[in-house]
């Protein structure tokens, strides 16, 4: 029988993990590495957050660490703030979105447990992206839907992000122009 080693919360911040790991009950938990698809959609997600930050009000920031509780720490794929956030080196607060990107070797149960920290946290938007099959589900006030409009946004904020522009990304690569 496997046993999990328990490692403190002040050893888990002070490790530098390659690649980086959650932080959950005392257990560190690999988390998958994203191949081309799920890296290409990280930068586009934080490139278009980065160019309308000002218009949008927002800050994008990959893998960046959330702490969802006293004994939780998550690091989504693209953490989005509020301009006016606290600069902290560790998200405390709950951010405005969280986005996750499948990776092919991640579970549906795995990430779903990501997505119940995140909102037993408070945050009230979370974006899971599927590369592979292009789809895209949308978690809003803890109730999970898989999308069925043309764009992503945000309620009561400016941002909007066409469906079709996040998959042209994936259809760029697929035609080798990366």
């Amino acid at each position: 029988m496997a046993t999990t080693l328990l490692v403190p919360i002040s050893e888990y911040l002070k490790t530098v993990y390659r690649p980086d790991c959650d932080y959950v009950d005392g257990e560190v938990q690999e988390r998958n590495l994203g191949e081309v698809p799920h890296s290409a959609l990280q930068g586009f997600f934080v490139t278009i957050f980065s160019v309308n930050r000002k218009l949008w009000g927002v800050r994008a920031l990959p893998e960046q660490w959330v702490q969802v509780s006293t004994s939780r720490f998550r690091i989504p794929d693209v953490c989005v703030l509020a301009l006016g956030a606290s600069p902290d080196p560790i998200i405390r607060t709950p951010p405005l979105l969280c986005i996750e990107i499948l990776s092919p070797e991640d579970t549906f149960s795995r990430t779903q447990e990501r997505i119940a920290d995140y909102t037993a946290m408070g945050v009230e938007h979370v974006w899971l992206i599927d590369p592979l099959h292009r789809r895209i589900w949308v978690t809003e006030n803890r109730t999970q839907h898989e999308l069925d409009t043309e764009a992503l946004t945000i309620p009561g904020t400016p941002i909007r992000i066409a469906v079709a522009e996040i998959f042209a990304e994936l259809d760029d690569l697929e035609a080798g122009r990366l």
